[in-house]
């Protein structure tokens, strides 16, 4: 009786195990970057004429925002919307339609056009854009524009801030868990036509100093045939999230100021916000891709304080290119100094802010965009991207580089990327 009872087990135990399904592996078979026309080119200086010019800021807070600009590390060629370039600030919904619809058509093009997917392929469709909330969707714009078929799986993100390209990365790896033979197409961008600010209080006013045009597609799959032909297979994707903290929920907000103008408030908050949210976010990345001996060193140091200096594990060991969300050189500061990287390590985000400002979720690819064309990434290389943003969220995701990747003509660096990496200390103001 015994032994039969055994044997039971043993049959239900092999044909759970046989018919368990694996997980199955993701790749990222490419991505693309929008880059604005050459028209839409804006320097600190045109931009600070350009808020001059629609008359709705004191010359104090005009002050206010130069001296910001000038400290949060864009430089004079990053992009702004056409509305931008008027002779007066009156925003509409088609404008701001415009705005999403370029971004988004111009990084779907160039992606299908590397990747050679037909549309009729995809399956899943990711559409994230923070405040622009259209109807109908995002999601269903770029279904109706690339004729996607009926029975396409979309979803369509909203509020959730320069992380939410990242957000909808984890998505669309646990929905091709469940969706065999399948392509997500994700599309990260922002709208700032609506969004400059013209009131009173300075918490308000940043967002006018350094957030900027741009946006990207990502391509993703789970096709055995798609190992040879792809970049990067995805490792992990670990999401922190610490809104129920007051603080951490309160530090960047859309709210009225007492005029009744709608505007982004980023308070003092925001930095330790996010570096609380990010040391949580890493404590659990470690846990998944550190040695032992890391692991083990961190957990001394944690319990016999007087005994071990205090340190960030050393992630260089294990991650071989470090490209955290842009959002602005004092963040960036804090980041550097407080999880302890290089100045190489900086490089990619610092010169991404640069050259193409805050294009909030999409940030982080014009960052990888950036390691390709300067044929930094070798096959094996691990890449970890890093993104933060508004709840406060922070997502991580490391990519395992399938080949060695060079940069190719849809690259938006492609055809200046000899001028790179630049000195920021040397550089000033434009003297227009």
């Amino acid at each position: 009786m015994y032994l039969a009872f055994l044997m039971c087990l043993f049959v239900l135990m092999l044909c759970f195990v046989m018919n368990k399904r694996s997980s199955c592996k993701v790749y990222l078979k490419d991505f693309a970057c929008y880059k604005p026309p050459p028209s839409q080119k804006c320097s600190k200086y045109h931009a600070l004429k350009t808020l001059r010019q629609f008359g709705y800021l004191t010359e104090e807070l005009l002050d206010f925002v130069k001296i910001n600009m000038e400290r949060c590390g864009i430089g004079d060629s990053t992009y702004l919307p056409e509305i931008y370039f008027e002779e007066s600030y009156n925003p509409s919904m088609k404008n701001e339609r415009r705005e999403v619809e370029m971004a988004i058509f111009g990084s779907v093009d160039m992606l299908l056009a590397k990747t050679d997917v037909k549309t009729e392929d995809i399956g899943i469709l990711i559409v994230n854009c923070c405040i622009y909330n259209n109807v109908p969707s995002l999601s269903s714009i770029v279904i109706n524009h690339y004729k996607l078929k009926e029975n396409i799986i979309n979803y369509n993100l909203a509020g959730m801030g320069c992380s939410a390209g990242l957000v909808a990365i984890g998505l669309a790896k646990q929905l091709l868990q469940v969706h065999n033979n399948s392509y997500a197409l994700i599309v990260s961008t922002e709208s700032i036509t609506g969004n400059c600010y013209g009131g009173k209080d300075r918490s308000k006013i940043l967002s006018n100093c350094f957030f900027r045009l741009g946006g990207a597609a990502i391509l993703l799959s789970n096709r055995p045939c798609d190992h040879k032909h792809s970049k990067y297979q995805l490792l992990h994707s670990i999401h922190t999230n610490t809104s129920s903290s007051d603080l951490c929920y309160q530090s960047v907000f859309r709210e009225e100021d007492e005029a009744g103008i709608v505007a982004i408030t980023t308070n003092k908050q925001l930095v330790s916000s996010a570096i609380t949210t990010i040391e949580q976010n890493m404590i659990t990345l470690g846990h998944l891709i550190l040695p032992m001996q890391e692991k083990v060193l961190y957990i001394a140091r944690k319990l016999l304080p007087l005994f071990f200096k205090a340190q960030i594990p050393n992630f260089t060991s294990v991650v071989d290119h470090f490209l955290p969300h842009v959002g602005g050189k004092g963040l960036l500061d804090e980041l550097q100094k407080t999880l302890g990287f290089s100045k190489d390590s900086m490089e990619a985000s610092r010169m991404t802010l640069f050259r193409y400002g805050n294009t909030s979720s999409s940030s982080i690819w014009y960052e990888l965009a950036y390691v390709e064309a300067k044929g930094r990434v070798r096959r094996g290389n691990r890449v970890w991207q890093l993104a933060f943003g508004s709840g406060f969220k922070c997502q991580s995701v490391i990519w395992r580089a399938m080949k060695t990747v060079d940069h190719d003509d849809y690259n938006p660096w492609t055809d200046e990327i000899v001028g790179f990496p630049v000195n920021l200390e040397d550089k000033e103001t434009d003297p227009e």
